[in-house]
């Protein structure tokens, strides 16, 4: 079955490249449509719109903002038998997008690889993907779930929902505290500690990613602002602390 199948990955930023090319290193044809970007990673060659589309899987690779405009205006030219999974970073939002867009006929999966370009860089063997049916056959669920895990991934399966609560907790704050200490222009001191450097590792990693992506994830995740007053009220809490011990010396 494999060998027959023809992967359209939709979208060239920086992770529809990454994601692009791993599909070729896994024994897929791999298709690649960008508006934008004409270069390709090697084993993935460029196709049009109408030939992504019509693949046996399409991977939507698009920001998450930019992904219901993408889908309206490409849906009616969506493949019959094409599953279509997005890879977006919250999964409550993109898997009612392909409800509400997408004929009942055609199916869809929810994807977050949990890593990128960086992460990824040397192997994605032991990573995250969560994977969410949306609307989809047990078979063809079953077959992505093994394929993935074929990889290497840690492939857990999971409600969108469970997803973008534990994300807003665990991805979401992890950008939000990078963004946070990239507004310090904090740099290299010869008094680094273990410690600090982990916490400059933190900003180049998140501040690597595209700015849309960070706000992103703190505008489509229903849990984020829930994350965002808890990190604030801890702050506080701490702050208060030091206040009430500088006021007993």
């Amino acid at each position: 079955m494999k060998e027959s199948m023809r992967i359209g990955v939709y979208g060239l930023g920086r992770f529809g490249s990454f994601w692009a090319k791993e599909l070729a290193g896994h024994g897929f044809e791999v298709i690649a449509y960008s508006r934008r970007n004409k270069t390709v990673p090697p084993g993935v060659r460029l196709g049009s719109e109408e030939e992504v589309l019509t693949c046996s899987a399409l991977f939507y690779c698009v920001s998450i903002s930019a992904f219901k405009d993408v889908l309206t205006r490409t849906a009616g030219n969506i493949g019959k038998d094409t599953v279509v999974m997005d890879t977006c970073s919250v999964k409550l939002y993109p898997a009612k997008v392909m409800q509400d867009l997408l004929p009942s006929s055609v199916q869809s999966i929810a994807t977050h690889p949990m890593f990128g370009p960086d992460s990824g860089k040397n192997g994605v063997k032991g990573l995250p993907l969560v994977i969410c049916p949306v609307n989809c056959k047990t078979e063809t669920l079953s077959w992505w779930v093994d394929e993935f895990a074929r990889w290497g991934l840690d492939v857990m399966h999971m409600s969108c929902d469970q997803h973008d609560r534990e994300a807003a907790w665990s991805q979401g704050i992890t950008h939000f505290v990078g963004r946070t200490l990239s507004e310090l222009s904090l740099g290299d001191t010869k008094l680094a500690t273990k410690g600090y450097r982990t916490l400059m590792s933190v900003v180049e990693q998140t501040c690597n990613d595209p700015m849309q992506l960070f706000y992103d994830l703190q505008r489509y995740n229903p849990y984020a602002k829930q994350m965002r007053m808890g990190l604030k009220g801890a702050l506080d809490t701490v702050m208060e602390v030091l206040k009430k011990q500088e006021e007993i010396e």
